[in-house]
């Protein structure tokens, strides 16, 4: 039996309160308590699998871009390099697709996923993601690694006999996707935001959501931050170290950051529906069609190597370490060399997203930069601002996470200078793509009979 409410208690009628005694019970809930310690443990061996995975990543892509052009007398890789590499690689996720349980993946078309997670998908998901990823696929590490996180936590929690109920799938696979994405974007902040964003869950869920993230995301980066340096490994430096100084804000700045947000969510939305049509053509013949994009992706880099003489590397991967050197020198790019990347760049990074295997963040944040720089010169403007709001707008436009694009922002560029400009950004970037007609989903010209189909390949 209860004892009375006090009189000065407030009424149980409104959301607030109603919320509040839910989320006391849940954190006096033993069960749930179990979990969050369950999931502080699961951040070490998901940080540990993460480390080792990246530094797999970096040292291949290393391998097959420089060490092996430098072996065979070259200083860059030659313009044709990306061909037979993304061959390979569309070959190779094609086949992983038509074969192995969980298709590789989530299809980077329709965005980041924290649900689905499952050790029976993992060595198809990892599969996909070494011939992606340091073969050339644009795209990037943490669609990857939000599924390693998350089939590793439940994988460990069926090793350990605990009690597999519905609130203990959601809670472990968020925290091993925290864990494990906190180790490329080396803090947990930002790992927490973006699975909590993405999750889209709100009141006391987020609670319950967000505590056992951030608390495996926090214990991951100490085991990541420590492995980094006792190994003296690199998986690729996410911080961006800019040649110039933060400028005071002005008008001329808001103003122009308004236009760049409005048109790079003009121009990122065709290219996102063409990447979602993508996606639902290569589902009906994944193998063929696989290595059709994948070719295509290729021909993009040869001919902006062709065209502009620079190496088809600036083209393929990620654009972790393009974005990296374009923050440090932005006067070497001429607006030629810009304005290649951006259109080259801009289609390898749609077939990608449409038929290997990745996340869309990082090839996303290098063509924001790019567009800044390019239009850096605009009377006002200045490189930092024109990077910053670019970068913003473009990871908010892509990954409609306006939230997350802000924290990621803020935390390359290293200082809040620039955060009422990158907020600014995102925002409008985030309220033009949604106002703009929203492109049909990538299953919707995927026939019912085709056994891709089945097996969830394409925006859910």
């Amino acid at each position: 039996m209860t004892e009375p409410r006090p009189a000065s208690d407030p009424p149980v009628t409104g959301t607030q309160p109603q919320e509040a005694e839910v989320l006391r019970d849940m954190l006096r809930s033993p069960g749930y308590l179990k979990a969050l310690a369950f999931c502080a443990l699961i951040g070490i061996p998901v940080s540990l699998a993460a480390f080792w995975f990246l530094v797999m990543l970096h040292e291949l892509e290393h391998a097959l871009w420089a060490d092996l052009p430098h072996a065979m007398g070259w200083d860059s890789p030659p313009w044709w390099w990306p061909l037979p590499l993304l061959l390979v690689a569309g070959t190779a996720v094609g086949l992983v697709v038509t074969h192995l349980p969980g298709a590789g993946g989530h299809v980077p078309a329709s965005g980041l996923h924290t649900g689905g997670a499952s050790s029976a998908a993992l060595p198809g998901v990892l599969l996909a993601a070494v011939a992606s990823l340091p073969f050339g696929a644009v795209l990037g590490p943490e669609a990857p690694l939000i599924a390693l996180g998350g089939g590793l936590a439940l994988m460990f929690r069926n090793l350990a006999r605990a009690p597999a109920t519905p609130q203990s799938t959601v809670l472990l696979g968020a925290a091993g996707a925290a864990a494990a994405v906190s180790a490329i974007f080396g803090n947990p902040l930002i790992a927490a935001v973006l699975l909590i964003e993405v999750a889209g869950v709100g009141g006391p869920q987020l609670f319950a959501v967000m505590l056992p993230a951030l608390l495996s995301s926090g214990v991951g980066a100490l085991v990541f931050t420590g492995l980094g340096r006792w190994t003296g490994l690199a998986t690729g430096e996410l911080s961006l170290h800019l040649s110039l100084p933060f400028p005071r804000l002005d008008v001329a700045d808001v103003l122009w950051a308004v236009v760049l947000a409005a048109t790079l969510a003009a121009v990122l939305h065709p290219l996102l529906a063409g990447a979602r049509a993508i996606a639902a053509y290569v589902t009906v013949r994944p193998l063929v069609r696989t290595v059709e994009c994948a070719a295509g992706a290729a021909v993009c880099a040869a001919l902006y190597a062709l065209i502009t003489g620079r190496s088809p590397g600036e083209i393929v991967s990620s654009g972790q370490a393009g974005l990296t050197g374009l923050a440090a020198d932005p006067h070497a790019w001429g607006v030629g060399a810009l304005v290649a990347v951006l259109l080259f760049k801009g289609a390898a990074y749609a077939l990608c997203l449409g038929s290997l295997r990745g996340g869309p963040v990082f090839p996303a944040l290098f063509l924001g930069a790019a567009a800044g720089v390019l239009l850096a010169p605009l009377p006002g403007l200045g490189v930092v601002p024109g990077m910053a709001a670019g970068m913003a707008a473009a990871g908010a436009a892509t990954l409609r996470l306006p939230v997350s694009s802000v924290v990621l922002v803020i935390l390359l560029l290293g200082s809040s200078a620039m955060m009422p400009l990158v907020i600014l950004a995102a925002v409008v970037a985030f309220i033009v793509t949604e106002l703009l007609p929203p492109g049909s989903a990538a299953t919707s010209r995927t026939p019912a009979r085709d056994p891709a189909a089945k097996r969830g390949v394409g925006p859910s």
